[in-house]
């Protein structure tokens, strides 16, 4: 029972770090099963090839410089979405092992994996609305070095601290609900107004 508590614990928090950068928590994860750090799941032992490796890696540097790009950032959070929510279940489904039913397995990484990327996602996406909007695009260097910072940072705290990770997952998630929250809740104030 505590494995399966730890591995949703490094499914979430890894999940949760694909809203900040696609492909860094895939290569964190393909990484630390590489080398013995973590079992994934069966379905998903190619994960842990030197192949995948590599092309996670090469995918992580295209993604990272791709979003120093003015107007490429934003195009790129308009249509993270369905592949962040794709690869948080995939990433939560990765780290349950075998032991769990693949109907509960895959609802949990749906759940928990899916929905902790996207509202870590959709709270990225406002706030480089915002950070655009505020500094005419100039900030969004220094928001999308925090973005790719925070999720190394967090996928790695997930391989090796996982309690830690997930606490620390769940307080951002609850924060980012919270600013999601209020956002719409303003502009649906703003709308009311001008009615």
């Amino acid at each position: 029972m505590l494995e399966i508590i730890l591995a949703l614990c490094l499914g979430v928090t890894l999940s949760a770090a694909a809203g900040f950068r696609i492909f860094v928590p895939p290569l964190v994860m393909s990484v630390a099963a590489n080398y013995g750090h973590i079992e994934l799941s069966p379905d998903f032992q190619w994960l842990g090839s030197n192949d995948a490796m590599i092309v996670l890696a090469v995918a992580t540097v295209i993604e990272i410089f791709a979003y120093y790009i003015p107007v490429v950032d934003n195009i790129l959070d308009s249509i993270a979405i369905p592949v962040v929510l794709a690869v948080g279940t995939s990433l939560t489904a990765a780290s349950l092992g075998e032991d769990i039913d693949p109907v509960l397995r895959w609802t949990i990484a749906v759940i928990a994996g899916g929905g902790s990327a996207g509202i870590v996602e959709g709270f990225s996406s406002i706030s480089r609305i915002f950070s655009t909007g505020l500094t005419g695009g100039m900030g969004n260097f220094l928001f999308s070095t925090l973005e790719s910072l925070g999720a190394a940072l967090l996928s790695i705290l997930g391989v090796f601290l996982p309690v830690f990770a997930v606490v620390l997952a769940i307080i951002w998630l609850g924060l980012a609900i919270w600013q999601i929250w209020k956002y719409f809740g303003n502009k649906q104030t703003q709308r009311q107004a001008r009615e």
